[in-house]
């Protein structure tokens, strides 16, 4: 729970209580943009709630590129979610039975009223009520392993969100399955948890999935970078199911086809990255993708696609003028 005054009055859903709610709030309000608040949100608006979604960021889903960003807000705001970025919650208060937010906006105090008030503003590990401080076993905001998710005790493994450094449902079964294997097979043999290329999924609509850097990611730790972008409105299979909305943006080394970093926005935006996943585990460049045949129609041609436009950015200049004064002297021309 974020230390909001007053916040103590009403209650509080959270991604797990709310599951017990059995009537549907005529208004919501839920704090915090990032993937659970935004998954939510658009849930229980869909389910026809009235939802007002605040976020102190100037966005949604800050960790994502702007225009992954933009193109999810303009979806909430077309479905009618009242999304409040760049405000800063103060305090909670009930006055003539009414519930309110109070948030400050651009220096303005700015009240928001409520029914329920989902908060979603991120997790943490829980730490307590296991017996780790007594053990000696050493945490700090989670349980510190090393590779082979071995705590300072050997024989003591940790996997899943309270091992960190992720919390994904995925990466937890990851870990559970180095941290059974070495518990089982160490000194005689162990593996280190391999996380080099590790893919995440938003699950609003339109739907969000990476893998790798984004563009302010590769910024920010002075990665250079190539940008190649397809957009999924002139795919076939996404015209034909109405779904013509999003893109593919892919991240290369410069001059190269090799993957940084994948982000889809779009129908089945999930499932389309798992192609990606497989070529940076591998090491296959976008010039494998583009040479693999993809069924018609289908989204995964999207990916394809997305291949070739890196193909005609890179393409080789000198042979093709060489290649059309070949084609023009067989023709019998000059």
């Amino acid at each position: 729970m974020p230390p909001i005054p007053g916040l103590e009055q009403v209650e509080v859903l959270t991604s797990d209580s709310l599951w017990r709610l059995k009537t549907l709030p005529r208004r919501l309000l839920v704090l915090g943009g990032g993937p659970i608040g935004s998954e939510l949100a658009q849930a229980f608006r869909r389910l026809g709630a009235q939802v007002t979604q605040v976020e102190m960021a100037p966005r949604l889903l800050a960790r994502e590129d702007d225009d992954v960003s933009e193109l999810v807000m303009q979806r909430f705001a077309a479905e009618g979610v009242d999304v409040r970025v760049g405000h800063v919650a103060q305090r909670v208060v009930v006055e003539g039975g009414e519930k309110f937010l109070v948030a400050e906006h651009e220096g303005q105090e700015v009240r928001i009223a409520f029914d329920q008030i989902l908060v979603a503003v991120g997790r943490q590990a829980n730490l307590q009520g296991y017996g780790l401080q007594e053990l000696g076993v050493t945490t700090g905001r989670t349980v510190e392993v090393n590779g082979y998710l071995q705590t300072n005790f050997p024989n003591i493994y940790a996997a899943g969100d309270v091992a960190g450094p992720y919390q994904f449902t995925h990466t937890a079964a990851h870990q559970a399955w180095y941290a059974a294997v070495n518990a089982l097979f160490d000194p005689i043999k162990k593996f280190k948890a391999d996380y080099r290329v590790i893919p995440w999924a938003t699950f609003v609509d339109p739907e969000v999935a990476r893998v790798g850097l984004n563009e302010q990611e590769a910024k920010a730790q002075g990665v250079a970078y190539e940008v190649t972008r397809y957009g999924i409105d002139d795919l076939d299979r996404a015209i034909a199911d109405g779904a013509a909305h999003g893109f593919v943006k892919v991240l290369t080394v410069p001059g190269q086809d090799k993957i940084l970093g994948v982000t889809i926005v779009g129908e089945h935006a999930a499932e389309l990255l798992a192609e990606y996943v497989l070529a940076m585990k591998h090491g296959l460049g976008l010039n494998k993708i583009l040479g693999t045949i993809h069924t018609y129609p289908t989204m995964a041609e999207a990916n394809k696609y997305a291949a070739g436009e890196w193909k005609r950015a890179h393409a080789p200049q000198a042979l093709l003028q060489w290649v059309q004064r070949f084609h023009t002297w067989r023709r019998g021309g000059v």
